[in-house]
């Protein structure tokens, strides 16, 4: 069985290396020199390994800086409780956002843009209602802890919102939420629905998220639901994969 060729035997050994804590996350790799000299092969083979562990979201590197192990604790993102957990009464400010990424009020940042928009024929399937609606479209990118981990955009009926504190960015954060601001307009919601699936992030999404190359996105499309209305879509959630561990309970 012929070898397996310099640049992936480099990685496995660095892979092997970070996972077994020899480099922890944080922490710098040698230098291209070093790991040229220690393995024996030329700066190309060197680069093709970096290259590799790099798409698999392990490392990131930064210019000046090296090649750094990342630092990336996963949100958990229970399905069953994360909404739940937002609508108790609260002793502090929070979001479903917030509480998956198990931060404080002061380490989240919310930037917003809203504009007027009409439903196309997708969205007027998942509001059920006719197509060319008028709806608030507000988009927000997500930071915990100063760094951008998730976009999401979502729309509101506007006969619902309009000229409602809920359609004034200047009011973002919402403590509570989208589930809050539904309640305080008089419309709690009574379900929530979401669907998932991965793709690849466009450029926009990489940009703003600082995804590694070749990592994916989760993409999760939901509806706010009141009684027979739909009240939220949202279209969509986008969280780069190698950040989120979904969770899910299911009492039988």
């Amino acid at each position: 069985m012929p070898d397996r060729p310099a640049y992936l035997r480099i990685a496995d050994a660095l892979r092997d290396q970070i996972r077994d804590g020899d480099y922890p996350p944080g922490s710098r790799l040698p230098t291209m020199t070093e790991l040229c000299a220690s393995h024996g092969v030329s700066e190309i083979v060197v680069r093709q390994a970096i290259a590799l562990l790099r798409g698999e979201g392990l490392i990131e590197t930064r210019r000046g800086g090296g090649t750094i192990v990342k630092v990336s604790p996963p949100a958990r993102r229970v399905a069953m409780d994360r909404y739940r957990a937002v609508t108790r009464p609260l002793a502090v400010p929070a979001t479903t956002f917030t509480h998956d990424q198990r931060i404080g009020w002061n380490d989240y940042r919310l930037d917003r843009h809203y504009t007027r928009t009409n439903a196309d024929a997708e969205l007027a399937s998942l509001f059920e209602l006719p197509t060319g609606v008028e709806l608030l479209r507000r988009r927000f990118v997500f930071f915990a802890r100063g760094e951008p981990q998730q976009i999401s955009v979502n729309y509101l009926p506007w006969d619902i919102v309009g000229d409602t504190p809920v359609a004034d960015p200047d009011r973002e954060p919402w403590p509570g939420g989208t589930l809050a601001q539904l309640e305080y307009l008089g419309h709690p919601p009574t379900r929530v629905e979401e669907a998932v699936r991965s793709r690849m992030p466009t450029p926009e999404e990489a940009e703003t998220l600082h995804i590694s190359s070749g990592v994916p996105v989760l993409a999760i499309t939901r509806r706010m639901i009141s009684r027979a209305r739909v009240l939220e879509v949202c279209r969509e959630i986008v969280i780069p994969a190698d950040r989120v561990v979904l969770d899910y309970s299911i009492d039988l």
